[in-house]
């Protein structure tokens, strides 16, 4: 009997210790974010008269375009221009990390019909206020 009331006292101070513990903890507050954006919209038009930019919002609001190579040669696909788009594209992330910005999200979605398509991707960036 002894040792019951004695297990029921270590229980019930123990309980009582996490309540409290965890009922006055200050309620955390949530982060405030600063966010940014970049868009690139990659043509693909047969013949290479496409028009593939970034598009980047700056804190005036103003678009800053940087010219993205079309997919699509006179002669079909070209990897090269693909491959000077990622370069671009990938520096462009970095600058605003090496900045202090976080990417957030990224979001993708596709426009075509039977002869002409436009790739675009919205790059979502944050840092701390």
């Amino acid at each position: 009997m002894k040792i019951e009331i004695r297990s029921l006292l270590l229980g019930a101070s123990f309980a009582l210790t996490l309540f409290l513990g965890y009922s006055f903890r200050p309620t955390p507050q949530p982060n405030a974010y600063q966010y940014r954006q970049f868009s690139t919209i990659e043509s693909v038009v047969p013949g290479g008269i496409g028009r593939s930019r970034i598009i980047i919002s700056d804190q005036g609001d103003q678009e800053v375009g940087k010219d993205l190579l079309n997919f699509f040669s006179m002669v079909g696909i070209n990897f090269k221009n693909i491959a000077n788009n990622d370069r671009v594209i990938v520096e462009t992330i970095n600058g605003y990390v090496n900045d202090g910005w976080e990417l957030h999200t990224v979001n993708t979605g596709v426009q075509s019909n039977e002869k002409t398509g436009l790739f675009i991707t919205r790059y979502l960036f944050r840092k701390p206020v």
